[in-house]
């Protein structure tokens, strides 16, 4: 059967021998309707419910109170309690184990919940505007691509540009130095970059980029809509601002958390944001979520914790600052007030820093079994450090408990500290608010109603079919309804949720819920019940008044859990730490030539995690005079650097904060082979040895292992990018690329150590199945 097609097939014009003799025809642009609107989604990371002023807080937001004063607040909106999860939801408008993001982007045990992909039946919001004639640009945090597939080797298929998006600028990761991002990617192509600017700031740049990309759309086309997906890093941690930024919140948070709680309680009551008799629930008191009264804290606590909250506050200072640049540009274009401006968090604040927070980010977040005792969650820095570059640090987890004020518990969790975030959204040529209206929404609304919100404001229609084939089902219900009528009734009468074994199920408020210890067994004794139109900051379990209730919630969040891809569940057989088997490639052994891009974090850690390596340096003829580094990998938050200054050889290792160096003596005229050979030995930690040609010239250590997410800057050769190992090499040399004739380097992984996740999870699965 023959595929030719006939070029001049269902051509409307008339083709003769010549251009006299013929009639062109042209296909029909697709072009929005006349005066659809712009769409800016603003979506915050890790911020909770009371973090803005509309919601409650001191923190200065002038551009986000002129947006509510005029626009709407839904005072009872749900999201995911974790960043991909959240995302994957908001821009498909179906619940994110449908779409395969039961965790973070990080992740791959083998499982349809957690195959961290968008499939091609289900159309994002950008592929539909963008199909319904729409500019569309994404700016900012991604983390719906899987970690493994973040590397410039990938096909792409889930990265932005394929997904919708006219263009892309940010990180595809869940978080970044906002001082140094680890890894810049515009559009298809991570950007190979040694330094940064003195002054630079993540946030302001990707605001920068936002307003280039829509100054750019305007001299092209004066009439095109666009949508603007400006996704924040801010405020994940690790916590940076600028200095001048924080300076303006110095002694705010003196007072403390529990101050905080109260008089941000006292303005959500007063702007009407729950029903008279809501109470403010007392602070946490579950065993690892638990927070304790301030006036308890030593002086030099308090010091230290108000500010870890200043650094905060800076940070949603400094996201307000942008917005209000955004605004002024459209302002300025003329198309502020025809704008949709959506503003809302990916989920609540986190109880992440522990109960003391830390100044040493991923030293923290390292969870495994065999941790030793003298493992170190909080690495010394002066005060006047915090927030700045050399520090990655987190709130104590009391802040995250005000930060959700007043909510009970944390991202992570089912609990409304984990899933009640702010949202404003603001359209005043399009949702004029009436008189008498205070714009403040107590219906229930959910992530997946985004979508179809945003869609029907637009005027825009969700096709059955999409590329010839048909398209999954929206599991999210417009809420126009909602925003032009306080009256409304609310268009998503129930939901479940579930996050690492934590589950909910809501039904007309109603609401079924678990705070789900980890390893242990999954039974009814979990639920907790809450009359929510009663009891809205959920205070009082009434699970054993309505038995009927919660046996009927638990059946339907079961079948839910079915109808969705939920299972299997979390449990203790270490399955999250399981990888694609075609992942062991990345520890075969690998060489980079000089001049070879930064390596990325990922591809990166897969050669030293959990594991003894060697790295070999192959010097064509090294030379008296020449200098500089010769390999590095991490950052300030952990890394090893290997580098030759005044004629010595140099390794430099950062343990989450803390800076160790090894003499490996003079680097001799004529040497040709320098090498780092790490040993990993009990407790986690690594011994390391430096050989020039062959012989040992220095050594370091045990010191402990960089495991979780660190290193999270990957391997660089002949230079040390942007955020450094060494902060004082930094001082003296920047990047301090190597000015000696380097070949090339290669890394040798060896076997995994037995405290290896991966092969504990496998020897467990084997073990597993031996007994079946």
């Amino acid at each position: 059967m023959s595929t030719r097609r006939d070029p001049y097939d269902g051509f409307p014009g008339t083709v003769g021998r010549t251009f006299g003799e013929s009639a062109p025809a042209w296909p029909a642009r697709t072009r929005a309707r006349q005066g659809a609107p712009n769409i800016v989604v603003v979506l915050i990371d890790d911020m909770g419910y009371s973090d803005i002023g509309p919601f409650g807080s001191e923190i200065p937001t002038p551009t986000l109170d002129r947006l509510a004063a005029t626009g709407v607040r839904l005072a009872n909106y749900h999201t995911m309690p974790l960043c991909s999860p959240a995302r994957a939801a908001l821009l498909t408008g179906l619940n994110p184990h449908r779409v395969g993001y039961s965790f973070v982007a990080n992740a791959d045990p083998g499982f349809p919940g957690y195959g961290m992909e968008v499939a091609r039946d289900i159309p994002t919001l950008a592929e539909l505007l963008h199909d319904a004639g729409y500019a569309t640009y994404a700016v900012g945090k991604w983390h719906l691509t899987r970690d493994s597939a973040s590397n410039a080797a990938n096909d792409r298929s889930n990265w932005p540009l394929q997904k919708g998006f006219d263009q892309y600028y940010g990180v595809l990761e869940g978080l970044t130095s906002l001082f140094h991002p680890h890894q810049l990617v515009r559009d298809n192509s991570p950007l190979d970059i040694d330094e940064f600017p003195d002054g630079y700031y993540y946030t302001d740049d990707i605001t920068d980029q936002a307003i280039a990309m829509v100054k750019s759309l305007r001299a092209h086309d004066a009439e095109k809509p666009f949508l603007l997906y400006l996704a924040h890093n801010a405020v994940h941690g690790p916590l940076q601002a600028k200095p001048e930024d924080l300076a303006r919140h110095k002694g705010r948070y003196d007072g403390g958390w529990d101050e905080l709680r109260a008089a941000r309680f006292a303005r959500q009551l007063a702007a009407g944001h729950f029903p008279d008799g809501t109470r403010l629930p007392e602070r946490n008191t579950e065993r690892g979520f638990d927070v304790g009264p301030w006036d308890e804290l030593t002086d030099v606590q308090k010091k230290l914790y108000a500010r870890y909250m200043e650094v905060y506050a800076a940070m949603v200072d400094n996201v307000d600052q942008n917005l209000g640049r955004l605004t002024d540009t459209l302002a300025a274009l003329g198309e502020l007030d025809n704008t949709i401006i959506l503003f809302t968090s990916d989920n609540g604040g986190t109880g992440e820093g522990g109960p003391e927070g830390t100044r040493s980010y991923f030293s923290r977040f390292v969870h495994h079994p065999q941790l030793p005792d003298d493992w170190n969650p909080d690495v010394a820095r002066e005060i006047d450090l915090i927030g700045g570059p050399q520090s990655l640090v987190h709130y104590p987890r009391g802040w995250g408990m005000a930060s959700n004020t007043p909510f009970r518990f944390y991202k992570g969790q089912t609990y409304a500290g984990g899933v009640r975030v702010p949202f404003v959204l603001s359209w005043p040529a399009g949702l004029p608010r009436a008189e008498g209206d205070t714009g403040v929404r107590q219906q229930y609304q959910y992530v997946t109603d985004i979508l179809p919100t945003l869609l029907d404001l637009a005027g825009v229609r969700r096709p059955p079919e999409r590329d010839g084939r048909p398209v999954q089902d929206l599991d999210g219900a417009g809420f126009a309804a909602v925003l032009r009528d306080p009256a409304a009734d609310s268009t998503h009468r129930e939901q479940y949720c579930e996050m690492t074994g934590n589950r909910s199920y809501y039904r007309d408020g109603w609401k079924l819920v678990t705070l789900h210890r980890p390893g242990t067994p999954y039974d009814d004794g979990e639920w907790a019940l809450y009359d929510l139109r009663a009891d809205p900051t959920e205070i009082d379990d009434v699970s054993a008044e309505h038995p009927e209730i919660v046996k009927e919630l638990a059946e339907a969040w079961e079948t839910a859990a079915w109808r969705n891809g939920v299972f299997p569940l979390a449990d203790g057989s270490g399955a999250l730490a399981l990888r694609h088997p075609e992942d062991a490639r990345l520890r075969q052994p690998l060489t980079l030539l000089a001049g070879t891009p930064e390596l990325e974090r990922y591809r990166s850690s897969r050669l030293i995690s959990f594991r003894s390596f060697d790295i070999v340096v192959d010097l064509a003829d090294h030379r008296a005079a020449d200098q500089g580094v010769l390999v590095s990998h991490g950052d300030q938050g952990g890394g090893y650097s290997l580098y030759v200054e005044d004629g010595r050889l140099r390794l430099a290792y950062n343990e989450y904060g803390e800076l160790y160096e090894a003499d490996g003596g003079e680097l001799a005229p004529g040497a040709r082979t320098v090498t780092v050979a790490a040993t990993a030995v009990a407790d986690l930690k690594w011994e390391f040895r430096v050989l020039v040609d062959g012989v040992e010239t220095g050594s370091l250590g045990p010191v402990h292992q960089l495991i979780g997410m660190a290193p999270f800057q990957g391997i660089s050769v002949g230079v040390d990018r942007k955020s450094p190992v060494s902060w004082p090499l930094f001082e003296r040399h920047r990047g301090f690329r190597y000015t000696g004739d380097l070949r090339s380097v290669t890394y040798l992984p060896g076997e995994p150590a037995p405290y290896d996740p991966e092969t504990v999870a496998q020897a467990l699965r084997e073990a597993a199945a031996a007994f079946e």
